[in-house]
């Protein structure tokens, strides 16, 4: 087994990393003095990958989509019972979530750390699927799928970035429809959980006041008793994705008293991972606070004429084969705020992005990433989404602080063009 240590001087943190046999990727952060400890076992798989290469064969496998999700729910069934009730004896909170590229296990506690450890590893690497189990979820994940067709947000982020990408599976709701999910069955379960939740395709991030080498040989240990064997690297499968948008705009009625209006900006420069992908997310990231952030003149004014509330978003949403940038919110006038955005980004390209703005902005996004090492749950989830995307949170400092103001004027010209601009409206139902 590999160790090394990960140190970040600027924020004075060390992590302690090791490799198992099987390829697993252990990250341990202590953090001396927390009363709260918090761990993350996750895997490389999310809603996009719904097509892929059985690994060993050269068998192409088109899954039914929201399948990653369901597998997840999946999980928490044992044979003995439901594994929230072990977790809850043990005094810990436990949870999970399925994104466009990661699904992650969790738990929270602040007494039997290294318990429920063991709890959590043994879950996540004991499915159990049968014809019964399986029907059953299907029942519970339709109601779920038809909560968030009520959400005017999600509704809204759904069909924007189904507006943006023509066939890319990002649009495609994580949970999946009603009708794929139908299609699930124990065996597509065992397939996709044999190739996406091998070792070598998922990593582990503790945090607390811990003592490392205790957690890295927990983990080793009680991965060694499942004796897995190599695996070779997963296929995944994505169709051809064309840099132009798919539709400029879609609008939906729900039952709101309020619309709501989001925009986004198509990512036509895809990929690619590691650093040059970290350097392109901060740049809109930048980019997006800058413009848009709460200080910015652009927010103020949209404020005060009440077209925007606090809750207006902004937000990068990008990995190595996608990539967009998101913002939005409830509005009185959908089109006024549509416009008003237009206009300011067609005035940023004309005259120039002000450079004491942006640097500004530099400054917000490097206290707000410092602020956020003081939460578990931020350190832990961000981590471990860095690492699959090719490289490292403690990267992220470093790169804000140094990036030349040219590279995010670029950004700004090759994405904040109007031609890679979609809408996505909700409106109130007559």
């Amino acid at each position: 087994m590999n160790k090394q240590l990960i140190k970040n001087e600027w924020l004075g943190e060390t992590v302690h990393h090791a490799v198992l046999p099987s390829g697993l990727k252990i990250f341990v952060l202590p953090k001396p003095g927390y009363t709260k400890q918090y761990a993350t076992f996750a895997s490389h798989y999310g809603s996009i990958d719904n097509k892929f290469i059985l690994p060993g064969t050269e068998q192409q496998l088109e899954v039914p989509d929201g399948i990653a999700h369901f597998l997840e729910h999946k999980l928490f069934e044992e044979e003995f019972g439901n594994i929230f009730d072990e977790f809850a004896k043990l005094g810990a909170n436990t949870n999970a979530f399925t994104s466009w590229n990661i699904t992650s296990y969790l738990f929270s506690s602040t007494e039997n750390f290294h318990e429920n450890l063991s709890l959590l590893l043994d879950f996540v690497q004991r499915p159990y699927f049968t014809e019964e189990n399986v029907e059953k979820e299907k029942g519970i994940i339709e109601q779920e799928i038809r909560m968030y067709q009520d959400s005017p947000h999600w509704c809204a982020l759904v069909n924007l970035l189904g507006a943006l990408f023509h066939s890319h599976p990002v649009k495609i709701d994580i949970a999946g429809t009603v009708e794929s999910i139908r299609k699930i069955t124990p065996e597509t379960l065992l397939k996709c959980y044999n190739t996406f939740y091998h070792p070598s395709n998922m990593a582990i991030f503790a945090t607390g006041d811990l003592e490392p080498d205790r957690v890295i040989d927990q983990i080793a240990e009680n991965l060694a008793r499942h004796e897995y064997t190599t695996q070779a690297p997963i296929q995944r499968v994505y169709p051809p994705e064309p840099k132009t948008i798919f539709k400029q705009q879609v609008e939906q009625a729900l039952a709101v008293s309020r619309p709501s209006q989001y925009l986004g900006f198509k990512d036509t420069r895809v990929g690619f991972g590691g650093k040059a992908l970290l350097e392109k997310e901060i740049a809109s990231e930048i980019l997006l606070e800058g413009i848009f952030g709460r200080g910015s003149e652009l927010f103020n004014s949209l404020y005060e004429a009440g077209l925007i509330d606090e809750n207006f978003t902004r937000e990068y949403l990008g990995e190595v084969t996608y990539g967009a940038s998101i913002l939005g919110g409830e509005t009185k006038d959908p089109g006024q705020l549509q416009q008003r955005i237009v206009d300011e980004i067609s005035k940023l390209h004309k005259d120039g992005l002000d450079t004491q703005v942006l640097e500004r902005s530099r400054k917000k996004l490097l206290g707000r990433f410092a602020r956020g090492f003081n939460s578990l749950e931020f350190v832990a989830n961000n981590f471990l989404n860095y690492q699959f995307m090719g490289t490292e949170i403690f990267e992220y400092p470093l790169l804000l602080k140094e990036m030349p103001l040219e590279t995010i004027q670029e950004r700004f010209a090759e994405h904040f063009s109007l031609d890679n601009l979609a809408q996505s409206r909700i409106v109130p139902k007559a």
